[in-house]
């Protein structure tokens, strides 16, 4: 069984002696043990589909939020999404088949990293399975 996200979060290890700025004090960064192989990310679409954000800057930058998660495809229906912002991805294991509506087709391993601009139709599919990191530029949740 998978450790939840609030697992993760308790786990985390914060920065207990950030330097004081003049104007108030830094933010301390948090760390996020064993994401890629204790996180299990829920089931978002078809059968075959997960995906959970782990961490989020909303609360830091409500205005121009970033979050980042874990993306895993099994075998399966493929998963059509219309992004509604820009994300990144890196593929960690596994192997996607990723297409877009532009006759743009990548057979995708890992260490294969991606740009999906905003109102970009994407295509994931795969024969076995994928795992993937992403940082999107959204709220957390919001994908």
């Amino acid at each position: 069984m998978g450790v939840s996200l609030s697992k993760l979060i308790s786990k985390s290890k914060t920065s207990k002696q950030a330097a004081p700025e003049k104007m108030g004090s830094t933010p301390a960064f948090k760390h996020f043990s064993k994401v890629q192989s204790e996180f299990k990310p829920p089931l978002i679409a078809n059968e075959n589909a997960f995906l959970g954000d782990v961490a989020s800057s909303e609360s830091n930058d409500p205005e121009k939020p970033i979050s980042c998660g874990i993306y895993r495809l099994e075998k399966g229906t493929p998963l059509v999404y219309t992004y509604t912002y820009h994300e990144m991805k890196i593929i960690l294991e596994g192997e996607f088949d990723i297409s877009d509506e532009t006759g743009q087709s990548v057979h995708a391993v890992a260490g294969d990293v991606f740009y999906f601009p905003k109102g970009s139709v994407i295509t994931f599919k795969t024969n076995t399975y994928g795992l993937a990191f992403y940082t999107g530029q959204r709220k957390e949740g919001a994908a």
